[in-house]
């Protein structure tokens, strides 16, 4: 097999009808003002996705596929090669092949790149067998596994430049000292942090001070995954870095901050919202980290039934009114508020936003951040954002009364407007409201549609197919009789042993019908709502957790744990 065959990506993606020679040309420019590879130029403006590009590669080259999610390498291999050499031109060493020779396997993200292959040639003295593989997971594999001995090199490099030694009563002296110090090995340490926990698709940061040692927490998938810990002596130094790069004040240890941090990660763009809090042994900071293209979704991709999508866009082509969408903290509310609005932004409306604080800057939308310290509150702002002629209002969640019978009064006044609220389930959102003093009637008037909805874990690949046992199929609402297949979460590499990898969402959509406004103004109970709203269509929480089930996208145990609170099992 010739390896070294030369292959100009553009040509042969052309070749293979996977672009247009209009799609190169504009691609081949756009490269060179990116600094990108091609590859990741054509992906990143949508010509063709990363699997087509994969599979074109891999016919032409007559070579493997490997997924670097699921791989293990044994660090003797990992040791042939040097970090900075394997990061530089994106490529892992897998193992020797039983041959003669006993070539040495290759991943690459750029396996026709001739140059990389002779310096391994070179370096190890073997013949290279490429594989492709995707770059971000390459990435993603050598922060994994080398991101620890990384860490350590440069505590050693940091405490090589704190040599002097610091007597208790120079202590406090140095801290402050420290605070207009961007001491370069730190620096590297949280980029490198923030980096590793992008690639490993991380939703927070835990960064928590102990007694003896400092430890680093993400949170993947909904759970929290400890990942490194570091020496309680560098404590000062990471929260000093982590403070002047969020905007917070570096002098004040006492008091609960907030900051923000916007990074560059593969050439996407996140946004990284800092939180501070004093413990017993200093300050524990999350992170919580933000993709700005996670929120500009198409609603197909939210993972709504084909029924609820066309409520869902049924609700929005509202021309005034309140959509409300609900559901406890981090079950992808934003995202769906978020993917609402960019839907409605068109050029010939004024959409303004009143958040707390504000998620992603979306391009066309006036947003505003709440800022109780000059008194901008929710309800503060709602009033001189109606002066501001707007078509359609988002408010980040309506927390108060005050907040709520602005927003009904503003609806009613020819006014979309779209914002969170906690409750349980699209029923007892209408209970809440009333609680909020809101009346009977103008609830029935204003509100057009309410949102209820949870993220469940997605089971990984290495799943395990069994029937169902009859308290299951109870659950799930089929007969004893009927025969029911569902899965199980098992575990392996590329899950990490947890048996899931990636989240979807569930919903339960309530479109305001004359029957449901009907039964509000008769101020009837949630159940009752709910009852009427499931005769007319509307599949519940615990329906949509079931079909999740019962398609194999999700388990019995993430069914139980989205729904437990809405249901009685």
């Amino acid at each position: 097999m010739n390896y070294r065959k030369k292959v100009k990506l553009g040509s042969l993606l052309v070749s293979k009808n996977v672009i247009s020679n209009e799609q190169l040309d504009s691609a081949l420019k756009e490269q060179r003002q990116r600094g990108l590879m091609l590859g990741e130029t054509i992906v990143a403006l949508g010509f063709a996705s990363q699997s087509q590009i994969n599979e074109a590669l891999c016919e032409s080259l007559g070579i493997e596929f490997v997924d670097m999610r699921a791989v293990e390498v044994p660090e003797e291999i990992l040791n042939l090669l040097d970090d900075t050499f394997m990061r530089k031109n994106l490529l892992v060493p897998l193992g020797f092949r039983q041959d003669e020779g006993g070539s040495l396997k290759v991943a690459m993200a750029d396996p026709t790149n001739i140059y990389a292959m002779d310096d391994v040639n070179i370096i190890t003295g073997k013949q290279v067998i490429p594989y492709l593989a995707d770059g971000n997971a390459i990435k993603a594999f050598l922060d994994r596994v080398i991101s620890s001995k990384e860490a350590q090199n440069i505590i050693d490099k940091y405490k090589k430049e704190q040599e002097n030694a610091i007597s208790k009563e120079e202590e406090d002296r140095e801290r402050d000292r420290q605070a207009n110090i961007e001491s370069a090995p730190i620096v590297v340490l949280i980029n490198n942090l923030i980096e590793a926990a992008v690639r490993n698709r991380a939703s927070d940061i835990h960064i928590e001070p102990f007694k003896d040692n400092i430890r680093v927490r993400y949170r993947i998938d909904g759970s929290l995954r400890e990942v490194l810990s570091y020496e309680s002596s560098l404590y000062g130094a990471i929260i000093t870095r982590i403070k002047i790069i969020s905007g917070m004040d570096i002098s004040e240890k006492r008091k609960p901050q907030d900051g923000r941090i916007t990074i560059n990660v593969d050439d996407k763009e996140y946004d990284i919202r800092v939180s501070g809090l004093p413990t017993i042994y200093g300050e524990k900071f999350v992170m919580r980290i933000a993709a700005k293209e996670g929120f500009n979704k198409e609603a197909s991709e939210l993972g709504f039934s084909e029924r609820d999508l066309k409520v869902f866009n049924d609700i929005l082509k509202n021309p005034h009114g309140i959509i409300l969408v609900t559901g406890p903290t981090g079950s992808g509310k934003s995202t769906t508020l978020y993917t609402a609005l960019s839907s409605l932004n068109k050029k010939d409306v004024n959409i303004i936003t009143v958040e707390d604080p504000v998620e992603a800057n979306i391009d066309g939308v006036n947003q505003v951040q709440v800022n109780t310290k000059a008194n901008l509150t929710f309800a503060n702002a709602l009033r001189s954002i109606l002066r501001q002629d707007p078509d359609i209002i988002m408010i980040g969640e309506i927390r108060d009364s005050e907040t709520a019978q602005i927003a009904v009064r503003a609806s009613i006044t020819g006014h979309l407007v779209v914002s969170t609220i906690h409750t349980n389930s699209t029923a007892a959102t209408v209970a809440r409201l009333i609680d909020m003093g809101v009346e009977n009637y103008m609830i029935a008037d204003s509100v057009v549609g309410i949102i209820a909805q949870r993220l469940v874990r997605k089971l990984c690949s290495c799943k395990q197919e069994r029937q169902a046992t009859d308290s299951e199929k109870k659950i799930l609402g089929k007969s004893l009789e009927e025969d029911v297949k569902i899965y199980e979460p098992v575990g392996c590499k590329l899950c990490n042993g947890t048996g899931y990898y990636g989240r979807t969402a569930i919903y339960e959509i309530m479109k305001i019908t004359p029957a449901i406004k009907k039964l509000i103004i008769e101020n009837a109970g949630s159940d009752r709502i709910l009852e009427e709203a499931r005769k007319e269509g509307m599949l519940s929480l615990k329906d949509s957790a079931s079909l999740s089930v019962l398609e194999g996208v999700s388990s019995m145990a993430e069914m139980i744990k989205a729904t437990y609170e809405t249901e009685d099992y």
